[in-house]
């Protein structure tokens, strides 16, 4: 499992750019980030290296934050292996609440990164099929 820290931030000129100013110049080191938008807000999720002081941090600069935990999947780095894990999945009856692929700075493969609900069992689940988990 890996903590991600999701940020609530407003779809406003130089957002991001604040998030990450501030978070490189506390000495947390970003992995990855995905970002979601709406007219106003958007979620900007990230895998850094210190999730609870970036949560603080950003939190004393009034940013709404929250840490989830998510699951990391070593998938090749080959046509199709995508689909191949979310039938997987789809054949196990488990249901994603959302994924974004990333990458694995320690394997050098991509990275699915997925919430879903009952990790334990999704975790038995792909291991059993031969997946590495993060």
């Amino acid at each position: 499992m890996i903590k991600q820290l999701s940020i609530f931030a407003e779809n406003s000129k130089g957002a991001m750019l604040n998030i990450s100013k501030a978070v490189s110049e506390a000495g947390i080191d970003i992995y990855n980030v995905v970002t979601n938008d709406s007219a106003e807000f958007g979620i900007v999720r990230m895998l850094v290296t210190e999730p609870e002081k970036a949560e603080e941090l950003l939190v004393s600069m009034g940013y709404m934050c929250r840490i989830d935990m998510v699951i990391g999947i070593e998938i090749p780095d080959d046509v199709g292996s995508l689909t191949s894990l979310l039938n997987n999945l789809y054949q196990s009856n488990i249901n994603i609440d959302y994924l974004y692929v990333s990458y694995s700075r320690d394997s050098k493969t991509p990275l699915a990164v997925m919430k879903v609900q009952g990790y334990a069992e999704v975790e038995e689940s792909l291991r059993s099929r031969g997946y590495s988990i993060v």
